[in-house]
């Protein structure tokens, strides 16, 4: 009997309670749109047909990278901008294309740099700029070409852009979090722009991340973060997360791939 004792395996330890948003809110996460205004009207129009019904608060998270890439960033703004000034509530999360604009705006050099090399061009098409013109530009002129073509209010709109929102037991931000530090404490740089200390950390988070910036070619769950950037710009697959209670699903848009 006391051998019995000595040697008996410990009980496992109980499983952990599901994530959950608040009751009786339903979040729609949405990924990097990245200029892809067909897709975000495809995916919008879901969104609504799934909503259809529900009578609590509906909110809808865009996770940041509105822009450059794909060939119509300047509609995708204008698209966001009328979804912030109506019913239901809308959550903007400043990812590193938007300060990228934002910086290269402003005339820094290394953002014009970076801005150019990761998109740029296609954002400054879709704003009217000819493309001999672009192609001639060197970096000051760039910077005036984007304060002469970007209306002033798309940037202060693109500069509103939160950088991360709490909603219950999940923390949605743009690129991720940096390990150890709680969600409060963490720098506006990290959420916009880590990527290997945050992908390789098996650890737990100050609650599950949902997250865009690196590409999948699907949806990645894991214990401690869900990325949901499924490279919408190529491949015509933009993806929003659908919470509610302990619930998770997806819903995706189904548009033609791209060559941007």
């Amino acid at each position: 009997m006391v051998l019995s004792r000595l040697f008996r395996k410990p009980a496992p330890a109980p499983a952990a309670p599901p994530p959950e948003v608040p009751a009786g809110v339903r979040v729609y996460a949405i990924g990097d749109i990245h200029g892809r205004l067909d897709c975000l009207d495809e995916l919008l129009a879901a969104i609504d047909r799934d909503s259809a019904g529900f009578s609590g608060e509906i909110r809808l998270i865009f996770l940041g990278d509105l822009i450059d890439r794909g060939p119509d960033s300047r509609g995708v703004v204008e698209r966001a901008m009328t979804l912030a000034a109506a019913p239901p509530r809308c959550d903007f999360i400043k990812g590193n294309h938007e300060e990228l604009l934002l910086h290269a705006a402003q005339g820094e050099r290394s953002a014009l740099t970076v801005f150019h090399r990761v998109g740029g061009r296609e954002t400054m098409l879709s704003y009217g700029a000819d493309p001999g013109d672009y192609d001639a530009c060197d970096f000051e002129q760039l910077a005036e070409l984007i304060r002469r073509l970007v209306p002033a209010d798309h940037l202060a709109f693109l500069d509103s852009f939160g950088d991360g929102v709490a909603l219950g037991d999940y923390r949605f931000v743009h690129a991720g979090m940096r390990p150890g530090v709680p969600f409060e404490e963490q720098q506006a740089s990290d959420l916009r722009w880590i990527r290997r200390e945050f992908l390789n950390f098996e650890g737990s988070f100050d609650g599950v991340i949902v997250h865009g910036h690196t590409i999948s070619e699907a949806p990645e769950f894991r214990h401690n973060r869900i990325g949901i950037d499924t490279g919408a710009f190529a491949t015509g697959r933009l993806t929003a997360l659908v919470l509610e209670g302990p619930e998770q699903r997806i819903l995706e848009s189904h548009g033609p791939t791209g060559s941007y």
